[in-house]
């Protein structure tokens, strides 16, 4: 392990290159072009390949593509980029597809203000695209926590055979902080499940008694089959009620029953708290300091950091916050994910502080608006 000063664009960068990341494909967007720009330089040095396609659409079919060759693959995009993704996210959906797309939200809607940032994109992240089911969404708010998550966020993708998004925001993007920087033996990597039968026995869709069914890639010797249709375990299109049924269920199920594995959090002061500011991504360095504020003018106030977006962990949130009197959701957008946790928190005053802001809300300007609650 070594210490580095970089950016969290560097970091997500250097951490997918650790996590085996081997294809990657993208167009240039800002504010995500220098993770393009590093992976250019260093990942064919270590056998991976970097290639830029005519848009975002192409990009993420290629990546697609790349993983069905056993290939660990991803794309970076920022608001604008991700819209034009959505079709194919739900074709990795529904074929079950490891990807991560590293999602670093700007200023929006629209072009916005593409230098500058925003959380405007927390709830499209999962909800996005059509299906009805759920992405698992990490978001990191330090450089730290970018390399940190971006080497989980492969893990999951593997583990689960899911897309994952990494979602991230101009801020934490090009903030620079002190980044342990590790080596592919020194953290845990998840590799996706192979076949155990012979190819004569394999099935691509049938998850052998439990939610997640081994992967074979072409050119293994399996029967390989990537259907966007409804299909059952053979991967055949099979138009039927019970098919459809038991296809979504388990799809919705390996990614929500793994809700408290995925859960990650931190936390200051919550022990003895009555007031806890919960955020994520950059803002929740403004919660931060804002609650240490509250703190110093006599209030009980704590601040809660969540790592893990989606799928939400009610229980584990309910318990977390459990002896908290009031809690405010504080966001750099017009309150989006305060909706998400008015319905988990349904026992307690919950409060949305959404403050706009093209970089990241003051502490002092968070702290105020607390206050006027209190």
């Amino acid at each position: 392990m070594r210490y580095e000063y970089i950016t969290g664009n560097t970091a997500i960068a250097k951490a997918s290159i650790t996590a085996g990341l081997k294809f990657y494909a993208g167009y240039p967007i800002t504010p995500t072009s220098d993770i393009f720009e590093y992976l250019a330089r260093e990942l064919p040095k270590r056998g991976g390949h970097v290639v830029q396609f005519e848009d975002e659409i192409a990009s993420i079919n290629a990546a697609v593509g790349a993983s069905w060759a056993c290939a660990k693959s991803m794309t970076a995009t920022s608001g604008p980029g991700f819209s034009l993704m959505l079709e194919t996210l739900s074709l990795a959906v529904i074929t079950e597809t490891p990807l991560v797309v590293a999602y670093v939200m700007r200023t929006g809607p629209s072009t916005g203000v593409p230098t500058r940032s925003g959380q405007y994109d927390v709830l499209q992240a999962t909800y996005g695209f059509h299906g009805g089911l759920v992405i698992p969404v990490l978001a990191p708010s330090t450089p730290q926590e970018a390399y940190d998550l971006t080497v989980r966020a492969f893990n999951v993708s593997e583990e689960l055979r899911t897309p994952v998004v990494l979602l991230s925001d101009a801020v934490v993007a090009h903030t620079y902080g002190k980044v342990a920087v590790r080596e592919r033996g020194e953290v845990e990597v998840v590799d996706r499940g192979k076949p155990s039968v012979s190819p004569e026995a394999y099935r691509p869709y049938d998850p052998l008694g439990g939610l997640v069914p081994p992967m074979a890639c072409f050119g293994e010797g399996y029967n390989v089959l990537v259907e966007s249709l409804t299909h059952d375990e053979r991967g055949y299109y099979a138009p039927r009620t019970d098919i459809q049924r038991r296809l979504m269920w388990r799809l919705y199920r390996k990614v929500v029953e793994s809700s408290e594995k995925l859960f990650d959090y931190s936390a200051t002061h919550l022990d003895g708290c009555e007031h806890a500011l919960v955020s994520y991504g950059s803002t929740a360095l403004s919660a931060r300091a804002a609650a240490k504020l509250l703190r110093e003018e006599g209030f009980r106030a704590c601040s809660v950091t969540l790592r893990t977006l989606f799928p939400v962990y009610e229980e584990g949130v309910a318990g977390l916050l459990k002896g908290v009197e009031k809690v405010f959701v504080v966001e750099n957008n017009v309150g989006l994910y305060f909706r998400e946790l008015r319905g988990v928190l349904r026992d307690k005053e919950v409060v949305s502080v959404p403050l706009i802001d093209l970089d990241m809300p003051l502490p002092q300007e968070v702290a105020g608006v607390v206050k006027k609650w209190l």
